[in-house]
């Protein structure tokens, strides 16, 4: 197996730079012809200006605007930030060793970067915060959604924690604030079939094979609402979500079902009520049982005037090791 050419500059913001292998032949006589033709989505004035900037780096260093193609060669350069609008919540680390980080996720946060999420994504913060730049994320949790997510801090153990969750051998359970429907009866479990189209922002249930099951279970009540434990079998897209609402009892803050409806980025009030409330496996490296339990609440059950207000935009967004159990 050839081995990786190393990255000739440092990560950005906790981010590896770009890396783009150029064709072994083609019709270009310069690398700025080439880029601008490769990258449509780019104005060429950008290209040009990033290689007049130095900004693009071969393999020996930073490369000029009248560098030639080179068949077969590596070219290295960050690409532009989005703008994106700051998400006044901080993040907690909940457990980390040599292998593995917990951490709690608050609402409104993407796990990964992402369109239009970069810098203000959990991966990225936990990376340039605790200085971690081969830190990779398990699994992935939905921006809206706050509660657990599980990273792997070494990249040789990647696989085999990213499997287990592939494979089905993590214990989830989650959190939801719905309104309450005394006729309803529970425990229940749910199946159907959810399908997502590429490209559409809304899952939908339709018939055919099931492919999505989770248990809902009532914990407590009071004053129209309910506090729900939610058991996913399955993990398709937005699958708890859907379940709840097609049991007339959908989740606070959703703006998704049953009816979507548009909510600017910054906007970071009424956050959907649903919370990643325990992780339990096996460790596929060391056999030891593990289970963890997020410190978060849901803010419409727990103080209802705090969830329908806007969040203080001087909130510490700092990312925190949390210290006792």
């Amino acid at each position: 197996m050839r081995r990786k050419l190393p990255a000739p500059i440092p990560p950005r913001h906790g981010l590896e730079p770009a890396r783009l292998r150029m064709p072994d032949e083609g019709p270009w006589t310069s690398l700025l012809e080439h880029l601008v033709a490769r990258l449509p989505r780019a104005a060429p004035e950008r290209v040009e200006q990033m290689l007049r900037d130095g900004r693009i780096f071969g393999a020996h260093g930073p490369l000029g605007v009248d560098a030639p193609f080179e068949p077969g060669t590596f070219i290295w350069f960050h690409r532009d930030l989005p703008d994106e609008v700051p998400v006044p919540f901080g993040m907690t680390v909940l457990h980390r060793d040599e292998h593995l980080l917990v951490a709690d996720k608050p609402h409104f946060l993407a796990t990964i970067p992402r369109g239009r999420h970069v810098l203000e994504t959990a991966l990225v913060r936990l990376r340039r915060d605790l200085g971690l730049p081969e830190l990779s994320p398990a699994h992935r949790l939905d921006r809206v959604t706050a509660g657990l997510v599980l990273f792997v801090i070494t990249p040789s153990a990647r696989g085999a924690y990213q499997t287990m969750f592939r494979d089905r051998l993590v214990h989830k359970e989650y959190e939801a604030i719905a309104g309450y429907e005394p006729e309803l009866e529970l425990p229940r479990t749910v199946r159907s079939r959810i399908v997502k189209e590429r490209g559409v922002l809304a899952a939908q249930e339709v018939p055919g094979p099931v492919n999505a099951e989770s248990t809902v279970e009532l914990l407590e009540h009071r004053d129209g609402l309910g506090r729900y434990r939610l058991v996913p079998a399955t993990g398709r897209t937005h699958q708890l979500r859907l379940h709840l609402s097609g049991l007339g009892i959908p989740i606070l803050g959703d703006d998704f079902y049953p009816r979507l409806r548009e909510k600017p980025l910054d906007d970071f009030t009424k956050p959907l009520q649903l919370l990643a409330k325990t992780l339990e496996f096996d460790d596929p490296l060391t056999g030891e049982h593990r289970r963890f339990t997020s410190r978060l609440r849901l803010s419409a059950w727990d103080s209802p005037d705090e969830w329908r207000a806007a969040p203080a935009n001087d909130r510490d967004r700092r990312t925190v090791v949390a210290s006792g159990p």
